[in-house]
């Protein structure tokens, strides 16, 4: 059980009472992390201004979700696993295989997803210390920049703040995503 509420757009504070409007116009639902996320109007913020400057950035849609499903399995989300498993293969168009070995803690077959999978989770269990690491240098001579590193760990914040945030919230999965319901190994 949950300490917290889970605000719909009629309950949620008046700062956060937009966003969820939206959300409902857009999606249809209230995603639970935005309805937990609305107790504290600037973590929402926060939230949703990195998710934003995430999509903006160099690596591909596809890259992009492999970022975050890393994060997301190594952190143990299983909110954020199973939303971005459904918004990978349904939204965006990863292939179940890539995102089946994401869900498992292995690499793709992709040789370039797989070196990004393989970066993600060292900056993750390495706390960005990773210049020396050997998971860097296989990044870069894989073809990707220096500064898209810099984006990897953009995309790792976005999601570690959703990831610890689902954990103290305790966010049930909403129906949209059941069908990818995941459990983590703790």
């Amino acid at each position: 059980m949950s300490d917290f509420t889970f605000h719909t757009p009629d309950t949620a504070p008046d700062a956060a009472r937009p966003v969820l409007e939206s959300a409902q116009k857009q999606l249809g639902f209230v995603p639970n992390l935005y309805a937990g996320l609305a107790n504290a109007s600037a973590t929402l913020q926060a939230y949703l201004s990195l998710s934003d400057h995430f999509s903006n950035t160099s690596l591909s849609p596809v890259e992009q979700q492999v970022v975050l499903l890393a994060t997301s399995v190594d952190n143990g989300c299983e909110f954020c696993v199973a939303a971005h498993s459904m918004i990978a293969k349904a939204m965006v168009g990863v292939p179940a295989a890539v995102v089946t070995a994401l869900r498992e803690n292995e690499l793709p077959d992709d040789p370039r997803l797989a070196v990004l999978a393989d970066f993600t989770r060292a900056v993750v269990r390495e706390r960005g210390w990773v210049l020396d690491h050997p998971a860097y240098a296989r990044f870069i001579d894989a073809g990707f920049l220096p500064e898209q590193a810099l984006e990897v760990i953009l995309g790792v914040t976005q999601k570690t703040l959703s990831n610890y945030a689902n954990h103290l919230l305790k966010t049930p999965v909403n129906d949209a995503f059941a069908a990818e319901q995941w459990t983590a190994n703790r």
